[in-house]
């Protein structure tokens, strides 16, 4: 079977077939997941023939993966249950409310900033397993703390983890091709300044898309989880939303302009935490009425999860820099093993290798004490000490975590090895000498987007990221592959290549396990389907904009489809703020803020 369309059509399944169990008919990750992973396992065996002991080891990996990120899950749950048994998250909760009782304000600054900064630090799905328990702890419902959690997973990703994305993601996806230096020489830099000047392209595309990212949340929490389900109410935070946007997106971009990939993500939050929460606290751009969920007792039963941080604790409000030392805790301890060379070295140094399973190629290691589960433990510890907590709460703690971490394990347990055998499908594992099945949907796609393919380019990295849930995976399978299309239509593969870096990062919004991952925090499994729902639109939005700038960088503005596709897009934008101005005007009671 040559057929590039079959093929194609093939290597999709899986994905389609997941992607009508979770969002369409609505089942858990934990009964989808394990039918696409027979559906891959079948496509691998029977169409691509891999070999049954790359599957078996393959599946193996993607345990020993599965194992890693549950370690993450785990420590979020186990610091949220200690927090709330310590007392500390009453006191969390008075902090924002002090700042602004503003449900709105709350996400933006919570989710945004400061999980752009643990975004940058961490990287891997932590921003939104510490965001989602943290706004939980606030009163936000279950499912719009996961939303918010996800929805920031985009602008500050290409760079997340000290911009491994681009460092590791990029560059060994890069690494070894003639035609790449080639072009490097040409432009008159080493490789470092080529990818540095695919982080900058990047950078300024994330700049410009993820502006309106937090008002995107502001709309998103009121349509989605308002008394009156409009999504007109976000529009009355829209000058604290562009302010706080681009206090984090502006030192964000000339950061990557002048220290490179490492940095863009983890100071520009930091940066834009610290602008807004002191121009928030002298109530710079606070909207004059704030906006809060319905009545707890009125929510659906779909909003709210089995995690209740409220339960038992101590009624007295401790000090707020006690209360926050254990989250501020782990940002230092972030930081700090991630940007300091000899601490880096030792503790990702420190593995447990899975080498060569079962006399295979297919290898994989775990880093116990380098993944983020290890910092949030330390911090978990530490509060003991700090809280004064004792012996019955810390177990009680313990005992709590256990069982919600029990509920994630099922779907991750089967989604982890689902990926890994998508991925280890390509000519080195299989006897039909075809590519791996994402490079054969690249290959599909870019064969039908001829030399309109920048615009395609962000979706092929947002597929990626969709099934193996990381954009470092993502830029490591396609940027080659990004890099030779660009070629191959005559255009500059940097910004192509730029433009995969960035739907790599909007893609971490939908992918499954960051989905279960997040959703675990809060207990909230076997709602996935609905989250995706709602983090689609953002996740359209992203593509779709990130796809016309990847256009215009390479083509320039003019009557071309990526100028016409802006156009469109700032039409959209600007018609969809009218008509949700118009509905509030029918309805003086929320439409206040809104349209003055």
């Amino acid at each position: 079977m040559d057929n590039l369309a079959v093929l194609s059509a093939v290597a999709l399944s899986p994905i389609v077939v997941i992607g009508i169990l979770l969002v369409g008919l609505r089942w858990p990750a934990k009964y989808a997941m394990p039918v696409g992973f027979v559906v891959v396992v079948i496509a691998a065996a029977f169409v691509w023939d891999v070999e049954p002991l790359v599957i078996a080891a393959s599946s193996v990996q993607g345990l020993v993966l599965a194992i890693g990120l549950l370690y993450i899950v785990f420590g979020a749950l186990l610091l949220l249950e200690t927090l709330g048994k310590s007392g500390a998250l009453s006191s969390i909760r008075a902090t924002f409310t002090d700042i602004s009782p503003d449900r709105r304000i709350q996400a933006i600054i919570i989710g945004w900033l400061f999980g752009s900064f643990i975004e940058g630090a961490s990287g891997f799905g932590t921003p939104a397993a510490v965001v989602a328990p943290l706004l939980l702890a606030l009163g936000f419902p279950a499912m719009a703390a996961v939303m918010v959690g996800l929805t920031i997973q985009s602008t500050p990703v290409t760079f997340g983890a000290v911009g491994t994305p681009i460092l590791v993601g990029v560059t060994d996806g890069l690494s070894g091709s003639a035609a790449v230096e080639q072009r490097a020489s040409i432009l008159g830099v080493d490789m470092p300044g080529y990818i540095a000047r695919i982080a900058l392209d990047a950078a300024l595309m994330h700049a410009i898309i993820g502006t309106l990212i937090p008002l995107f949340l502001a709309c998103m929490l009121t349509g989605f989880f308002g008394e009156n389900r409009r999504f007109g109410e976000g529009l009355g935070v829209w000058r604290f939303a562009l302010f706080a946007a681009l206090a984090m997106t502006v030192p964000y971009l000339v950061v990557a302009a002048v220290l490179g990939p490492e940095f863009p993500a983890l100071l520009g939050g930091l940066i834009g935490l610290t602008i807004v929460v002191t121009a928030a606290r002298r109530g710079l751009f606070l909207p004059a009425r704030p906006w809060e969920f319905p009545e707890r007792q009125g929510w659906p039963a779909r909003w709210t999860g089995n995690v209740e941080p409220d339960g038992d604790v101590p009624g007295k409000l401790m000090h707020p820099a006690r209360a926050w030392a254990p989250y501020l805790l782990v940002a230092a301890l972030l930081v700090f093993t991630r940007t300091v060379p000899p601490v880096k070295e030792f503790l990702s140094g420190l593995t447990l290798d899975f080498e060569n399973i079962f006399g295979t190629e297919v290898t994989e290691s775990l880093q116990p004490f380098y993944i983020p589960g290890f910092v949030l433990l330390l911090a978990s510890v530490a509060t003991y000490g700090l809280h004064r907590m004792s012996g019955r709460r810390i177990a009680a703690s313990w005992r709590v975590a256990g069982r919600q971490i029990a509920g994630a394990a099922v779907a991750l347990l089967f989604a982890l090895p689902l990926v890994r055998i998508f991925i280890n499908s390509g000519a080195e594992f299989n006897v039909s000498g075809y590519e791996s099945m994402p490079m054969t949907l690249a290959d599909g796609a870019a064969t039908i987007a001829g030399g309109s393919w920048p615009v395609l380019a962000p979706w092929i990295g947002a597929l990626g990221a969709f099934v193996a849930g990381s954009n470092t995976i993502s830029n490591l399978m396609f940027s080659l592959f990004q890099f030779s299309t660009a070629e191959q239509i005559g255009v500059a593969p940097e910004s192509v290549v730029a433009a995969q870096a960035v739907g790599g990062a909007a893609g971490n919004m939908i992918t499954v396990h960051n989905v279960v991952a997040a959703s675990a925090t809060v207990g909230l499994l076997g709602r996935e389907g609905d989250l995706i729902r709602k983090t689609i639109f953002p996740l359209i939005y992203y593509c779709l904009f990130a796809g016309a700038l990847a256009f215009v960088l390479t083509n320039g503005l003019g009557p071309n489809i990526g100028t016409i596709m802006l156009v469109l897009i700032g039409l959209a934008l600007v018609g969809g703020i009218l008509l949700m101005r118009r509905q509030l005007e029918e309805y003086p009671d929320s439409s206040e803020d809104a349209v003055r």
